[in-house]
């Protein structure tokens, strides 16, 4: 940590500013780049994001949303420009689509699963904007086919049962052109907290990744293998290894 740092701190002090802290969480920053940045810099400070992001799920207890964020430099060497017009469905929607605002030549929008009432004034200006929707997911999402370029979720199919997995899941599907990600705790790994419960409803239903497996194909989705193995090949190269099961599923034709 201490060695990547010391790697971003020059690129960051020729900015226009020094990096400081966001409303989000402790852990998270937001850099002001200067405008000649080579991708090799751009790649050390977005490495020290995606660490920093992980640091706010050991300050916060395990989250696969917090995941995404720490990802999201991932997901981009694996995805390519197919990263381009991107929506975000799970709790705490807002900290992965300003995240993802703040990258370059990236759309992003968000479905909040639950509850706003308590998000800070960037969130709820979000809500305002139509940039993050409220919605029960266990019905149809108010998109269109086709509408994002990828689909990201997490933190939301361990809270639905199986019927209306059956239901969300396609749906989710639907609106994605290029694929959908979906990640999703470690049964055994994660326990439910008491704040968890009383906002979701109910404990999270941590599934296996054969339990997954099996179900995709029974409800005809198919996994994207060649998506996969970017994915761990961009992963080994930044060093990263995620704390959730990750799927990467193809979109429906």
């Amino acid at each position: 940590m201490e060695a990547l740092y010391s790697q971003a701190l020059p690129i960051l002090s020729r900015g226009l500013l020094r990096s400081y802290q966001s409303h989000l969480s402790p852990w998270e920053h937001c850099f002001f780049l200067p405008i000649h940045t080579t991708a090799a810099e751009v790649e050390v400070v977005a490495l020290l994001k995606g660490l920093l992001a992980g640091l706010k799920i050991l300050a916060a207890g395990h989250s696969c949303t917090a995941e995404v964020q720490r990802a999201i430099p991932v997901l981009k060497k694996a995805y390519g420009d197919s990263m381009h017009k991107v929506l975000h469905v799970g709790p705490d929607t807002c900290a992965v689509v300003s995240t993802l605002l703040s990258e370059e030549e990236t759309e992003a929008w968000g479905v909040e699963p639950y509850d706003v009432e308590d998000a800070g004034r960037s969130c709820k200006a979000l809500v305002r904007k139509d940039v993050v929707r409220v919605v029960d997911i266990k019905y149809p999402l108010p998109y269109r086919p086709k509408s994002f370029s990828i689909v990201l979720v997490s933190d939301a199919l361990d809270y639905l049962s199986d019927k209306y997995l059956n239901k969300t899941l396609p749906d989710l599907a639907r609106v994605s052109v290029d694929g959908l990600v979906v990640f999703t705790g470690y049964p055994r790994k994660q326990r439910a907290k008491a704040a968890e419960v009383s906002k979701f409803g109910k404990a999270a239903k941590l599934r296996s990744t054969s339990w997954w497996s099996k179900y995709f194909g029974q409800i005809s989705l198919d996994e994207n293998e060649d998506a996969a193995k970017k994915f761990k090949l961009a992963a080994t190269k930044m060093s990263y290894v995620s704390n959730c099961q990750v799927f990467h599923l193809k979109s429906f034709n």
